[in-house]
């Protein structure tokens, strides 16, 4: 469970003396954007380079022209990693997770047996459904995109599916599932900001997710029915002969999967579940794909930390099945350790604070908190590139407005889930963009189109502010309209 590490500032704690302006709160933040726009679309650099840059020109900032200590500025980093340090850590397991189980057979019969029973017409549904169940079990969307969704992408593949799509069915199904998950880090988060009791604001999700998701399994389908008959001639065979020439296809195979997808069902946290699943893979590798010894122990360790390289005589294969193992994971691991250092930076500053502040002068009725709160989690996701931030900003900084409104806490939860944790997948800088692209092997603008949760989710938060639609009042009983319409999704608070 995401707990607050620190209380991120609100205007009225910035003593006058040392709040910025709105000219002042505006410089890094847009000077950070300039350099990711010159820096990753027209240098092509990766992502490192211009995050770095707009923590030392946040750091100027506050230090010489605000007149911070450097003991503060310091502070908001260590404060901003120390936010992201269990997703950091689970991201550095995910990448052993990910080398064990192809060494031991996990992810490649998973992909010998799903071509066996999927078809390019319902293939991108499935992987949905099949996504949102297992991250809705276990509350991890990480863990999901980098077990399963690894293996659907080899299944899409020899299936003639372009793994963007691919992608953007897992991320589809992984989010929604992590939307309404009471397992969920980012979904404890959000009750625990916005002061709203957990399952309260689980049901609360409910009914707009499911909307989200039944538009984007109609869309899936209809993107299926346009591939049906695409499948190269021999493509599904060669495969499988290449997966079962090289590894032991044997349900065998599967015990890493049920050891923590069991540890996950059964309460336990996402990284010891992870690191179980590590260790069972390592043990599968060595009792099912080969004889014990000193040597083959010493190796199954080592492709935990190096990764796998496979020889299976298909190219396609060998390159489903390569991975890098811990050693992998650095690009991504900077890419999230500059991002947290940038959003811990800029909200010591009191760079969001002012923002924020200033955003809530315009809004004015219910409607326009709605998009507002909306428009505040995605841009903090933007400019902090983290979806803790793009949680935990808007959640602190709003809950006073929502009282003056008189709305139940709920629709603050609703509102920064539902626009936060969603879009962080679709900011190439961000830590869930990052992760995502480096995990499934599609770079983000390619897997965007095709992720549809992360357009549909925000858009039905506004389309329901907008309209008055399940936007409950302090004091007020649940509307009939919140019985009916979540009746079939296991009651109502």
């Amino acid at each position: 469970m995401a707990t607050l590490s620190f209380e991120p500032l609100t205007y009225d704690d910035i003593p006058e003396a040392e709040r910025p302006s709105l000219a002042q709160a505006l410089v890094p933040v847009v000077g950070m954007l300039v350099f990711l726009s010159v820096g990753v679309i027209w240098l092509g650099l990766d992502p490192q380079l211009p995050l770095l840059w707009g923590i030392i020109l946040t750091g100027a900032v506050g230090r010489y022209w605000l007149g911070l200590p450097w003991t503060r500025l310091s502070a908001g980093i260590r404060d901003g990693i120390n936010m992201g340090l269990s997703a950091l850590l689970i991201l550095l397991v995910v990448y052993m997770l990910i080398s064990t189980w192809t060494a031991a057979g996990t992810i490649p019969a998973l992909i010998y047996y799903g071509l066996d029973f999927l078809s390019p017409a319902v293939f991108l549904p499935v992987a949905t459904l099949l996504s949102a169940v297992v991250t809705f079990a276990i509350g991890s969307s990480w863990t999901t995109a980098a077990t399963l969704g690894v293996a659907f992408i080899g299944i899409g593949s020899g299936l003639g599916m372009p793994d963007a799509m691919t992608a953007g069915a897992v991320l589809t199904g992984a989010y929604t599932g992590d939307k309404v998950s009471p397992f969920s880090d980012t979904t404890n988060l959000a009750a625990a900001v916005t002061n709203t009791e957990l399952l309260t604001h689980v049901r609360t999700m409910r009914v707009g997710t499911a909307i989200a998701l039944a538009i984007s399994l109609v869309a899936y389908a209809a993107l299926g029915l346009t591939a049906s008959g695409s499948i190269p001639a021999g493509r599904v065979a060669e495969m499988q002969a290449a997966i079962a020439g090289t590894y032991a296809v044997t349900p065998l195979v599967f015990a890493p999967l049920v050891v923590t997808f069991v540890l996950a069902l059964r309460g336990y946290p996402a990284l010891p579940s992870i690191v179980a699943g590590v260790v069972a893979g390592t043990f599968t590798q060595l009792f099912v794909q080969g004889p014990v010894a000193v040597d083959t122990f010493v190796g199954a360790w080592n492709v935990a930390f190096a990764g796998t390289a496979p020889s299976t005589g298909v190219e396609t294969v060998d390159s489903l099945l390569a991975s890098d193992g811990l050693l992998g994971s650095a690009w991504t691991m900077t890419v999230i350790l500059a991002s947290l250092s940038l959003g811990g930076i800029l909200e010591r500053t009191g760079s969001i604070a002012v923002l924020a502040h200033h955003l809530r002068r315009v809004l004015t009725s219910v409607a326009s908190l709605t998009v507002g709160t909306a428009a505040s989690s995605l841009a903090m996701n933007a400019i902090a590139a983290d979806q803790y931030m793009s949680i935990v900003v808007p959640g602190m900084s709003f809950r006073g407005l929502y009282d003056d409104f008189d709305l139940e806490s709920r629709n603050l939860s609703r509102a920064i889930e539902s626009a936060g944790t969603t879009t962080s997948a679709l900011i190439p800088w961000g830590t869930g963009g990052a992760y995502m692209a480096d995990v499934l092997g599609v770079p983000t603008l390619q897997y965007a189109p095709y992720y549809f949760l992360g357009f549909l989710s925000p858009l039905i938060l506004v389309a329901m502010g907008l309209s008055g639609w399940r936007v409950t009042e302090q004091g007020s009983d649940t509307d009939a309209g919140l019985r009916g319409a979540v009746a079939s999704f296991g009651g109502d608070d």
